[in-house]
């Protein structure tokens, strides 16, 4: 699989530029041909017919694009893999890239028509927006700020499950922030809701864009306070203090819940912070 090097978002190409890089997407899973993501333009259209196409930027200095199919193709040498199957198998850059595709992707698609009048949207010149030839109501692409924490209690970090989950999988503790709220008074709602503790020593470490849906993870380290273990029904299956030399299956690397984790153990061992993941 190639892998990109440097991708600078953009509204749209330069006029007179090569076609450069093709992604292809359908039903929310990326083609593979060949196993390669990145595609070439000729490569591309014998694929199959575009419904949908959105500029995404310049990859290596190439434009790039994602292409909508309007069906599902299934061709030798073709496979397509959903952007969850892809955590920890791609590297930064391409993840970072994949999940700004499959964002705009979904934007596109529920901004057709406006919310107050009705009418159809049309793409706005020069930005990354639609909006409404009849009313002007302008619709701009969605971020969710949450709030991600590992919370540590001497020698141990909570960690928990939901329903969901890969047998055996634990990670951070995490929600959306609710209008009116601050990023602190929601990680301290969530994580009263979550797992009925009271935590303090609040400490911000990093953000990562997060495409499921579209979300902005704002990391954060925190200290337990006082209170039990209570797993919230249906949202919390298991949730347990663990030793932080014997701890269960973890996110991947490139993960913030990752990050948070990796960053709490070289701080009891003395090391360098680990770098921030794209």
């Amino acid at each position: 699989m190639l892998t990109p090097r440097r991708f600078i978002p953009a509204i749209q190409p330069q006029s007179g530029e090569d076609e450069g890089w093709v992604i292809l997407y359908h039903r929310q899973s990326f083609a593979l041909y060949d196993g390669r993501i990145l595609l070439e333009p000729d490569t591309a259209r014998f694929l199959g017919d575009a419904d949908v196409t959105l500029f995404l930027g310049y990859l290596d200095g190439k434009p790039c694009q994602l292409i909508r199919l309007r069906e599902h193709v299934e061709l030798p040498g073709l496979s397509w893999q959903g952007l969850r199957g892809m955590i920890g198998q791609v590297d930064d850059d391409t993840f970072r890239l994949l999940g700004l595709a499959q964002q705009l992707e979904a934007w596109h698609d529920t901004h057709r028509y406006c919310g107050r009048c009705g009418t159809g949207l049309q793409p706005r010149a020069g930005e990354r927006a639609m909006e409404c030839p009849a009313c002007g109501l302008r619709q701009y692409p969605k971020l969710s700020p949450c709030i991600i924490v590992l919370i540590s209690h001497e020698d141990q970090v909570l960690l928990a499950r939901a329903p969901h989950f890969q047998q055996g999988f634990y990670s951070t503790l995490a929600g959306f922030i609710e209008p009116g709220e601050s990023a602190e008074e929601c990680l301290h709602r969530e994580v009263q809701e979550e797992v009925g503790l009271q935590v303090d020593r609040l400490e911000y470490l990093g953000s990562q864009n997060w495409p499921f849906p579209n979300s902005l993870m704002l990391g954060f380290h925190a200290r337990y306070k006082s209170g039990d273990i209570v797993p919230q029904p249906g949202e919390i299956e298991d949730a347990r203090w663990w030793p932080v030399d014997a701890l269960p299956r973890i996110p991947p690397r490139g993960t913030i819940s990752r990050w948070l984790i990796d960053c709490h153990l070289a701080r009891l061992r003395g090391q360098e912070q680990p770098p921030m993941p794209a």
